[in-house]
Formats: C-alpha cells, structure tokens, sequence
C-alpha cells in the first residue's frame, strides 16, 4: 500500500499510484455523504427517530436499552455510539448521522486493505470507487441510523483481515487479535442479525487457518470475547418474558399469514430487484430491465467465483499459509453472498415487497471484491496480450460488463443527486416546519401516525410528545410506551394528521357534532386539530 521514504532523517510512508487513486476515491465518497449528512439527505424518518430518542435517551442517562424501543431483536450500537454527540449538541439529523460517517470511512479503509491482500492494487482501487458512488437505496444503508448494516460490515471485514494476517504470521498480538475477532462476532450479532452468514463463513475460515491454535487460552479468549459482545442480548433475552425472547419476535416479524409465494416470484425480486438495488444500480422506485441485467448475472458471477478460488487454492497446495489462506476468505465471501441471497429469497416478502426489502442485501457489498475479480482477472488478461482468441473475447466482454456496471452506477447517482434531493429537502423542511411551529405555539400532547409521531418528536428535543394512532384512530405502533402514556394523560391533546388522509377523514366524521370546538391549522401538508374534547374512539 505504501513504500518507506527517508525524509531529513525521518521515514515517511509514501502511497503508490494504486493507492493514491484508491486514498482520493474513498475522499470524493466520504466528502459527498458529508454534504448530503449536513442536508439530511436522504429524508429523516421515525423508525431513524426511534433511535435517535434512545441515543438522546442514553446520553441524558435516563435509559440504557439494549433492543430498538418496541423490539426484542435489533441491537442498539448505533444510539450508544451517537449517545454522547447528541448529549453534547442536542438532537439533530446531522450530529445523529456523523457515527454512520465514520463507519463508512472505516469500511472503505478495511474492503480496500482485505482488497489490496487478496487481490491487487489497481483492482482494490476500483472498488473503492465503485463504493464511493451512491444512489438513495445505497446512502440510506450507510448514513440512516436505522440498525445494524453500517457497523456489521467493518466488523466482517476487520475479522477477514485478522484472518489473514494471523494466517500470514503478520500479527504479532495473536491471543489479543482472536479475543478482537470473538468481540466482533458478538457485537455484530448483537446488532443485527442478518449478518449471521458471514460469521459464520469468517468464523470457519478463522478456523481453518489457526485450528490448532485454538485448544487452550487462545480458544478461551475467543470464546469470552463473543460472550463480552453479545452480552446484552444475553441478559436481555434472559429476562424475557415467553415468547418475547429475540428468537421468538424475529421469527414471528419474519413470516406472513397465508400462502408463501411460489421460487420463482421470489428469486425474481430477490435477483432482479434486490441485487441491482442493493449495488446502486437502480433508483429507489425500482429497476427498469436495462438495470436488471447485473441480478442475473450475480449468480453466475459467484459460481466463476467460487472455482477460481478453489482452483487457487489447489495451485497453492505446498505455499505457505499466508498465500493459502487468500483463496479460503474469497471462497468466504462467496458463500456468504450466497447464503445471504438464499436466506432473503426464501422469506415471501423478496416477491411481494422486492423494493421495500432490498435494504436487507445491502451487506452484498461486502462480497464485490470476490464476485468482480473473475471480471478483472479476465479483463487485464485480455488487455495485456497473454491469451489466446477465446481469451480476448472473453476479456473483453468482461471489460465491457465492468464499465457497463460503473456507468450504470454513475447514472443511477447523478440521477439522485440531481432529481431526489431537492425532493427531500422539501419534504425535511416541511417536517421541521411542523415540528417549529407546534413547539412554539402548541399543542404539545398531539396524536398522529407511525411515520409523523417519533420524527415529531425528535424535531422538537420532546418539547412535542405524540402518541402513534392506525387509520381508524386506534392505537397504532408506540415504540416508546411514556409518550403514548403522556398524551393520554392530557386533557386537551391535538391530532396532526395528513390532508385528506385516511386519518383525518376519520377524525372529521367523529367531530361531525362540533365542527366549531376544533380549532383546525393548515401546515404544509399537514392539519393540526385541537379539539376541546379529547376523541379517543378507542376508550
């Protein structure tokens, strides 16, 4: 990555080319989330609020969960690490975001570093740059505090790479690296469990690469550091009450009533759409078919993947353990791609909400050094002449499907920067609007919907409390129970409801009697009624 230079006594390092391309891609990717953070970019939501109240909550040292508020299996990382910005600033999109930041950095850091030693110089400079562009789908993964994907990934990446160099005798701390390795297993765990194909692969080629290293304290330490990060979960589950345990939940939220989609529906959204999405290859209202040809393709590419990484370690039978242990973590990241893909397509939702959904194969990320290589492998044959004919035009189809994929991804991000943001900078400024006016002018104890009441909440530091009602004005999905407690204690709570929506209709048909003791205001998008008795059908 770099090469010693000896400086007025005193030896620097100095990046070569492919590093320095790879240095001022990963500055452009980190400097374009930076200005869409400090915009709030893409638009803020109350599932993002959610964590953000519990981060505020954290700071103030009034909670300390260990589960998203209302949930038994998505871990809280994010909030403890946006705890102490949000106490010192006070809660804001931007200071909630910077955490997720700095995750990103720290995953183009370690993908180019696993890149550079499993691969090549120029080819992990590639990614890079391919990971620094980002269309909606793919920035809402990386900068939203919504859970889990922006932490589990470096978290992968730093195990493959302590893999690596425990394999290649690089790092000299070794008890304390497998203790390192076991604290992540356990964290990432914690956080999000839709990572859990790719422990499981990192742990098997941990495994293979230090076997017997692992009977005795080695293997102890490694062992205590999963239980150190999974800790929380631990305790928690252990407290629960019968069917509240994480297991319980998560299988219940993963299933639907009725009957399951047949393979084909599901493969197709999960391949067509959820792949493409997932790279940044379509905008976020869905892939057209000129965009869907990389999601048939990725299934292929991972097969090619696979062999060349076995026939690589074949080759290197009688090298030394730190050239076979390259093809063992591609193989990982193969079959962790695969095992990801194959747990997404076998839940009905990759048929019937592929759009939604595809945010669950953002960790696909992790796998785009492994499945391209083959595709630069063939390409950089092609182009320095060291192939037959069959050769070239293999090359040079590979060549051709890498610029059609990097056009394709620039396209897909310029297209956002250019159209998107302006619309969710409109829709940010109506929701702050919302949020400035009830703070100043009442009232503070409202009702409103699921996707208004946390964000509403945030936007006002809790000056502004709201408890979530469904469409018929029953009680909806409080996360936070103290809100919908408070509201219910006030005498003369408000409703802020959408114009026209299902909501208001509702409520307007209960104040059919009393259209005059309900003072109505009219803010962008929104109506605030505040009646002078409180309707609460549900009681």
């Amino acid at each position: 990555m770099s090469k010693p230079e000896q400086h007025r006594g005193r030896w620097r390092p100095r990046l070569d080319r492919p590093a320095l391309v790879a240095l001022l891609f990963g500055l452009a990717g980190i400097g374009y989330r930076l200005v869409l953070t400090l915009y709030t970019v893409p638009v803020s939501n109350s599932d993002e609020a959610t964590f953000g109240l519990a981060a505020l909550h954290i700071g103030q040292g009034r909670e300390h969960p260990v589960f998203l508020y209302g949930q038994h299996y998505m871990g809280m990382l994010e909030s403890y690490l946006a705890a102490p910005l949000v106490a010192v600033a006070g809660p804001s999109w931007p200071v909630l975001r910077l955490p997720m930041l700095a995750l990103y950095a720290v995953f183009l850091y370690l993908i180019h570093r696993l890149t550079r030693r499993l691969c090549a110089p120029w080819f992990a400079a590639f990614i890079v740059g391919l990971l620094a562009l980002g269309p909606e789908r793919v920035v809402r993964d990386q900068l939203t505090v919504v859970g889990g994907r922006p932490e589990v990934k470096p978290a992968v990446l730093l195990m493959l790479l302590i893999t690596v160099g425990l394999a290649a005798g690089t790092v000299h701390r070794r008890r304390l690296a497998l203790a390192l390795f076991g604290l992540l297993v356990g964290l990432a765990a914690w956080s999000d469990w839709l990572i859990l194909p790719y422990l499981a692969v990192a742990g098997l080629a941990l495994l293979w690469a230090v076997r017997r290293e692992l009977v005795g304290w080695s293997g102890l330490l490694l062992v205590a550091g999963v239980v150190v990060g999974v800790a929380p979960m631990l305790w928690d589950n252990l407290r629960a009450a019968p069917g509240d345990d994480s297991l319980s939940v998560f299988r219940e939220v993963s299933t639907k009533d009725g009957p399951l989609p047949p393979w084909s529906d599901r493969i197709r959204g999960g391949l067509l759409e959820g792949v493409p999405l997932a790279h940044g290859l379509c905008p976020v209202d869905g892939c057209g078919r000129w965009q869907q040809w990389f999601g048939l393709l990725y299934p292929v590419l991972l097969v090619v993947a696979a062999v060349l990484a076995v026939l690589a370690y074949r080759r290197a039978a009688r090298a030394p353990l730190g050239d076979r242990v390259r093809p063992v973590v591609q193989l990982a990241l193969v079959a962790g791609a695969a095992l990801t893909l194959l747990s997404y397509v076998r839940s009905p939702l990759a048929a019937t909400s592929p759009l939604d959904n595809a945010r669950y194969l953002s960790v696909l990320q992790l796998s785009l050094p492994a499945v391209l290589w083959p595709l630069w492998v063939a390409a950089v044959a092609c182009w320095r002449g060291t192939v037959g004919a069959l050769g070239r035009l293999t090359g040079a189809l590979a060549t051709a499907v890498l610029a059609a994929l990097t056009a394709t991804m620039l396209v897909i991000t310029v297209l956002f920067v250019t159209t998107d943001v302006r619309t969710s900078r409109t829709e940010e400024r109506q929701a702050r609007e919302l949020a400035a006016t009830l703070r100043a002018n009442g009232p503070h104890e409202v009702y409103g919907d699921y996707w208004t009441c946390n964000r509403l909440v945030f936007n006002t530091d809790e000056t502004v409390v709201c408890g979530v009602l469904d469409d018929d004005l029953s009680p909806g999905q409080n996360r936070y129970l103290p809100y919908w407690r408070q509201v219910g204690r006030a005498e003369r709570p408000g409703y802020v409801v959408e114009i026209d929506s299902p909501m208001e209709r509702r409520l307007r048909r209960l104040l059919a009697d009393e259209p005059d003791a309900a003072p109505v205001r009219e803010l962008d998008g929104y109506r605030v009624y505040h009646p002078d008795t409180p309707v609460r059908p549900w009681r």
